[in-house]
C-alpha cells in the first residue's frame, strides 16, 4: 500500500501543463478514504459498492451521482461535501487505472 500511495502522492503533486493549477487528487484521496472507502474499498477496487478505476462516466455524472446518490445503492453526500470537494474527489478517481 505504501508504493501505491506515493505513486499516487507523486501523481497528485504535479502540475497540471493546460490550466497551470496543481492536481486536487490528494485531497480527493483524503476526502475519498474519509467518506468512500467504507463501501468501496481502501483502494477503491470495490467491496459493498462498486469498482472506482477506469471510470467511463463523465466528470458531471460522477458529480451527480456523489451529490445525490443512487436510490437504494448509494447514500447522498450532497449535505457533507461542497462542489470543491466534489471535484477533489473526482480528480482522484481519474488517477486510478488498471
Amino acid at each position: 500500500m505504501y508504493v501505491e500511495f506515493r505513486f499516487v502522492f507523486d501523481k497528485c503533486s504535479s502540475r497540471d501543463e493546460t490550466t497551470g493549477a496543481y492536481c486536487q487528487c490528494g485531497a480527493g484521496r483524503h476526502l475519498f478514504l474519509m467518506n468512500c472507502a467504507h463501501c468501496h474499498g481502501d483502494d477503491a477496487r470495490g467491496d459493498e459498492g462498486p469498482d472506482l478505476h477506469n471510470l467511463h462516466k463523465s466528470d458531471a455524472r460522477i458529480h451527480e451521482v456523489i451529490i445525490a446518490g443512487i436510490k437504494g445503492e448509494m447514500p447522498s453526500f450532497g449535505k457533507k461535501l461542497g462542489d470543491p470537494d466534489v471535484r477533489q474527489l473526482i480528480a482522484y478517481l481519474r488517477t486510478l487505472h488498471g
